[in-house]
Formats: structure tokens, sequence, C-alpha cells
């Protein structure tokens, strides 16, 4: 056998082969991208992937960028029933109630604000409402167990990532006594978030009694075939009566036993009154979905009270969003809030990646003098994150705005707080990510009292900061202004 031909022969096969394979990546990536009609800010990330990546980055945009199909995953009649006949007497309410006399400062000055979530999120506006905010996983984790305990009927029980740690252990036995007693007990996380959490813990929980659901969980317990679309949201309800909402998921990085992170700043919300009940709403549609039970046709389940509008405690809205909306409800809180704020806004986000219509709302707000802060963390979990959330910080800055880099720990709160009046926090970030790819919910809550609580709260994070001037933003070094470049490129699509 003449092995020189050979080699040259296979040599010259090979060359053909890869040359069909780059030709067909690029010709069925355009065409994909563009038959999904992307942002084109989206589309020109994609294709900058996928050429520097012939191959490896058709294969990431199958896993991360096809768009879900905009189906009504979330649909249930008689809960949507509800809602509308809750919104239509709200709508009513609120226009005979138009005057600062018979409406609280903070609910007559963002009235459009609430009309939009009535409209567009099934959002009802919630009385008799008290919060508490947890700032830290040890006390936030303590008031949930005691919670926990005291549950008489169900508890609705939903994180992002739950890991099998000594956290979950002791979570799981205060869940199985409640099985014993008789109460429901549902877990619901999401296949991504909770990968590292084997299937065999699950059965385990099972055999307890416990309902379990996971969301989109991988193939055979490993292969994960969407990074995008991710259910984000961290919800506890317990009989109606109390709920939690916030940033920490479980795991023990959150009760700050990871050295990587050291100190883990985040905001939790504990809420009694009625916003429990449309949380226990929004947790019934993500398990429906799931798992097929429906907690709708049962009376027993729906037992709250009700409130008149601005009569009693702080007044909220509970604003879901996800990709099988064609609405960001999340987002456009966000840009209201921003552009309608006359004194203040103060950002708290992990991870700074905003779209052009909230980039330019900050900026604007900052250029016309309103008081804009934002605070993101001075570490890392993601490095292109991290120096995409950098670069924006920097362009904030450049327009007047103040950036605090929190260096007392890792910072994952998020959430905003405009003129001392009114904030919104929860599961989403000020990132494109939850504005459009995760499924995310936040409390909207309308009180001035409880919003200059926020306020003490983020100003005393101040003190763990330091500031982004100009001055040290421009003598950044040539390879961290690459890094940001290559990052922001990127933006859309992290």
């Amino acid at each position: 056998m003449n092995w020189p031909v050979v080699w040259e022969t296979t040599k010259t096969v090979w060359h053909y082969v890869v040359y069909a394979l780059i030709g067909f990546d690029i010709i069925f990536a355009l065409i994909a991208v563009f038959f999904e009609r992307k942002n084109p800010k989206s589309v020109w990330a994609w294709i900058l992937l996928m050429l520097a990546f012939p191959v490896i980055g058709f294969v990431i945009y199958l896993l991360a960028g096809t768009t879900l199909n905009k189906r009504r995953m979330f649909h249930e009649k008689g809960f949507e029933e509800m809602m509308q006949n809750r919104i239509h007497e709200q709508k009513l309410e609120l226009e005979k109630l138009s005057s600062k006399q018979e409406l609280p400062q903070e609910l007559y000055d963002f009235k459009q604000l609430v009309y939009y979530n009535l409209h567009n999120s099934y959002a009802p506006l919630s009385g008799g409402n008290d919060v508490e905010v947890f700032t830290s996983g040890q006390t936030k984790f303590a008031a949930l167990k005691e919670d926990l305990k005291k549950a008489t009927k169900f508890i609705d029980f939903q994180y992002y990532i739950i890991r099998n740690d000594e956290l979950m252990d002791e979570i799981v036995e205060i869940l199985r006594q409640k099985v014993e007693e008789g109460v429901e007990v549902r877990v619901l996380y999401d296949g991504l978030g909770a990968r590292s959490t084997p299937r065999s813990y699950w059965k385990k929980i099972q055999k307890m009694g416990i309902k379990v659901g996971g969301f989109w969980p991988a193939l055979f317990g490993k292969i994960q075939l969407r990074v995008n679309y991710r259910d984000h949201r961290k919800i506890v309800v317990i009989d109606n009566r109390v709920a939690y909402i916030g940033g920490f998921n479980i795991g023990r990085e959150y009760i700050d036993m990871e050295e990587k992170f050291g100190h883990w700043r985040d905001t939790h919300l504990r809420i009694t009154g009625e916003a429990a009940y449309l949380l226990h709403g929004r947790f019934a549609l993500d398990w429906a979905y799931v798992t097929g039970e429906k907690l709708f046709d049962r009376d027993d389940m729906w037992e709250v009270g009700s409130h008149e509008i601005g009569k009693d405690n702080c007044n909220i809205q509970i604003v879901s969003s996800g990709p099988n909306s064609e609405m960001q409800q999340i987002r456009d809180n966000y840009v209201y809030l921003i552009s309608h704020a006359k004194k203040s806004v103060y950002i708290q986000s992990p991870y700074l990646i905003p779209d052009d219509c909230i980039l330019n709302a900050l900026k604007l707000a900052a250029q016309s003098g309103v008081d804009v802060r934002v605070m993101i963390p001075c570490k890392p979990d993601h490095p292109f994150v991290y120096w995409a959330t950098h670069c924006f910080a920097g362009e904030l800055v450049e327009a007047g705005a103040t950036c605090y880099k929190y260096e007392g720990g890792f910072l994952h709160a998020k959430g905003l707080i405009a003129d001392e009046e009114v904030y919104t926090y929860g599961t989403a970030n000020m990132d494109i990510r939850s504005f459009a790819l995760d499924f995310e919910v936040n409390a909207v809550v309308y009180d001035r009292d409880k919003a200059k609580e926020m306020t003490e709260i983020f100003m005393n994070d101040v003190k763990e900061c330091s500031v982004m001037t100009k001055e040290e933003y421009r003598k950044r070094k040539y390879f961290i202004r690459f890094k940001e470049q290559i990052s922001r490129l990127l933006a859309p699509v992290l």
C-alpha cells in the first residue's frame, strides 16, 4: 500500500469535510437566527459567536439560543377568570379614587404603573400586607423554618437551585414532619439550577410523601438541552398566610458556608397578607405546567380575606414575566420607575446588562438631575457577565450616575427603589436574561415607610462599597478594556 498517497488522500477528504461542516454551519446558523426574528443586537451577537467558533457555536445556539414557542405555558382558565374579575373591580375602584386625598401618595404618584400591571400582568393590587426584609441567609432561613413548622394546610416550596446539602436536609426534615401531620407539601425545582442534585435525592423525598416537580429536568439525569428559558423564581407560600420571595436559593453558599464567595449579601422578603395568596397563584400555575396537577379546582386552596385599596398596611402587586409572553413585564416596571422618578433611583443587582431601553432611561434620569445609584459586586461569579457589567456601569458613571462596588462579600440582591416611595425586589436581575429569557417574579411594594426602610438598607450597604469614579474608569488597563468590549458584544446572549 502506498502510504504517502493514502495520507494525502485522507487529508484532502478531511479538508473537504471540514469546509462542508463550516459551510453548512454558517448557512443553517444564519437561517435559524434570522428566521426567529430576534433583536438585531442579539442576531449579530450570535453570528459573531458562530463565526468565531464554527460548528461548536451552532451547537451552543441550539442549546441556548433557539426561541421558545410563545404558547401559553401557564394557562389556567379558572384562575384567569378569577383574576380578571378582581382586576376589573380594581380598575373601577381606582377610577373612583383619583385624588391625593383618596389614595396614599405613593399610589397616586405611580397609579399608571398599577394600571399597567393590572392590564398586562394579571397582577391585582393586594392590600393588608406587611413586609419583613432579610439580608442574610442565616436570618432568612431561620425565619422560614419557624414558619414551615406552623403550617397547617399546605406548603408551596419553589427554588431555582436546591442543593442536597445540610441546609436542605434540615428543611426536608421539617417538611417530612409536616406531611405526617397531614400538611400537603409540594417542592418545585429547576432542572438546570438543581443539576448537581441527583435524581435519587428527589426519589428519597417523594418516599416521605412530599410531592416533587422538576422544571425541564435533564435527560437521563445528566443531559440538559436548554440553557435558556429556566424557572428562576424563588417562592414559598404557607397556608395563604405567609410567603417568601427574593434572591436566596437553597445551598450552603447562601448561609455563608462557602469560602469562594464569603458573605452572601442578598435580599428576601417575607410577606404576610393578601399578597401571599397571589404568590400561591403564581406557584400553582408553575406547578400545573410541570406536574399536571391543577390546584385551581380546589376551593380549600384559595381561601383569602379581602382588603380595600390603600386602606390597610402596604399595597403590593406580584408581577411575573417570562419568555412565553410577548411583553417583558418586569423590565417594563423598571423602565417606568426609572423614567418617572423625580428624586432618586437606587438599584442593586449582581448582573448589570441592561437593554437599550433601560440603559437610556438610566442615563437620561442621571443627566436630568435624578440621583441614580447602582450597586454591583466587586467579584465575579461568571467572568463574561462580570466584565459586561463593569462596562455598562462605567457608561452610567460617565453619564453622571454613582456606581458602588460591594466589597463585603458577594452581592446577589435584586431590586430597585424609586423616590423612597416604591420599590420592587424579587428574583429578576437587571439584565437581558431576566428580562426576556428566564421566568421571574417580583413584588412591587407601594408604601413610603417600607421604601424608606429599604433605602436605609441600601445606604447601610454603601458602607461596604468602593465607588467607581470617572477617573478610575478612564485609567483602566487596555486588557480590561478588551475584556469589557468582548463581553459587551456578547451581552445580548449572556
